[in-house]
């Protein structure tokens, strides 16, 4: 596929370009290990990434393909939807806020994609070690949070008895550290069993704070998605010594997370959380008013409503919080050109990247743990509760 590398302006030394490429390379990493904090709207990660979506086509660390071209026009397709739905919101201001906020994280999500297009390997694994090290940074706060280790910290970094971090939400807080480990047992398949006890300290840290924000969906989610990595990795892997590894790996790893679990359980607060959170059915989530009455609503709303009913708009109208469920929020927010849309891009790139999944490159491994965490996050959806 024909491939537009955008370069850098004409006449700028090469040495200066290397230094602005260097520095832009740091900016990035720096605005994805940022998305550890973000109890505040809009985040550092807003800010920082608003500077990348105009520094990194301008000085030329984007490649710019057709397909790239073609997932920039639906998006912004899906936004003008987006803006026709809101002529029914009753409050126009908070639609159109939304709108725009959903706008930039399109353009956002064109650029990063073109960033990584320009470099794969490099750039790919630059991401991914920015995010592991935000996981960390998120992990190490969480759980002091949790044990208020520090001075008001369970005040700040805990919220209904569960681990936050920096987040303003466990539920976002335990998923955000899915990929990190995912990334970490990936990193764990390729190394020695001595250099690798470092990196089995950090995945153990990263997983108590996961099991400490009491989240089901990023419980279900890391389930999932070291699954899918784990399957695909047996398949695409080059040999059975590797495939053997893989195996022995994968029972250590559940050995020494189901230690951690029992350890953690000692805990009395740690125990009781835990028991009424592996209920799939919880309070919140039954009757008309509760999350699957919600949903229920929306669904029928979405019927009654080809053109949306505007973002942010289903809360104060229609039901007492939103409806849990990214599908039928697009279908709500944009109607059902936007819903479609946002369906046919998750479900081409679920089928794909499948198909991708299989292709021998230098990416592979990479490759791998960024669409396993992808399919399990598409797969959340038909989860009951978060």
């Amino acid at each position: 596929m024909t491939t537009l590398a955008l370069s850098s302006p004409a006449g700028l030394p090469a040495l200066s370009r290397s230094a602005t490429h260097r520095l832009a390379l740091a900016l990035v990493w720096l605005t994805v290990a940022s998305g550890a904090v973000v109890f505040t709207e809009p985040a550092p990660v807003d800010v920082l990434t608003v500077g990348l979506v105009v520094l990194l086509p301008v000085i030329g660390l984007v490649a710019i393909s057709r397909s790239l071209v073609v997932l920039l026009a639906l998006m912004l397709t899906a936004t003008a939807a987006g803006v026709v739905a809101a002529a029914n919101a009753s409050d126009l201001a908070l639609a159109i806020t939304h709108t725009g906020v959903s706008f930039y994280f399109y353009i956002a999500t064109f650029v990063f994609a073109a960033f990584v297009a320009k470099s794969p390997d490099a750039h790919t694994r630059l991401i991914l070690n920015a995010y592991t090290w935000a996981a960390v940074a998120a992990s190490v706060l969480g759980i002091i949070g949790y044990f208020d280790l520090l001075p008001d910290a369970r005040e700040l970094m805990t919220r209904y008895g569960r681990a936050t971090g920096l987040f303003k939400d466990p539920n976002v807080f335990g998923p955000f550290l899915v990929p990190a480990l995912v990334y970490g047992l990936s990193r764990l398949a390729g190394m020695r069993l001595r250099k690798s006890i470092p990196l089995l300290g950090l995945l153990l840290m990263i997983g108590l704070a996961m099991l400490l924000s009491f989240s089901r969906g990023a419980w279900i989610n890391l389930g999932v998605a070291t699954a899918i990595y784990g399957v695909l990795h047996i398949l695409t892997v080059r040999d059975n010594r590797a495939r053997l590894k893989f195996a022995v790996l994968a029972v250590m790893g559940i050995a020494a997370l189901s230690a951690l679990v029992l350890v953690a359980l000692q805990f009395d607060a740690v125990s009781g959380l835990a028991s009424e959170r592996a209920s799939l059915d919880q309070s919140y989530d039954e009757g008309p008013e509760g999350r699957f009455g919600g949903q229920q609503k929306a669904a029928l709303l979405i019927l009654e409503h080809p053109l949306g009913i505007g973002a942010q708009q289903f809360v104060p109208q229609y039901h007492r919080e939103e409806p849990h469920n990214v599908y039928l929020a697009m279908f709500l927010n944009a109607g059902w050109l936007g819903g479609f849309l946002f369906l046919g891009l998750v479900v081409s790139t679920v089928v794909w990247g499948l198909r991708h999944a299989f292709v021998r490159c230098a990416t592979q491994p990479l490759f791998l743990v960024v669409y396993a965490c992808f399919v399990a996050h598409v797969l959340e959806w038909r989860w009951r509760g978060a």
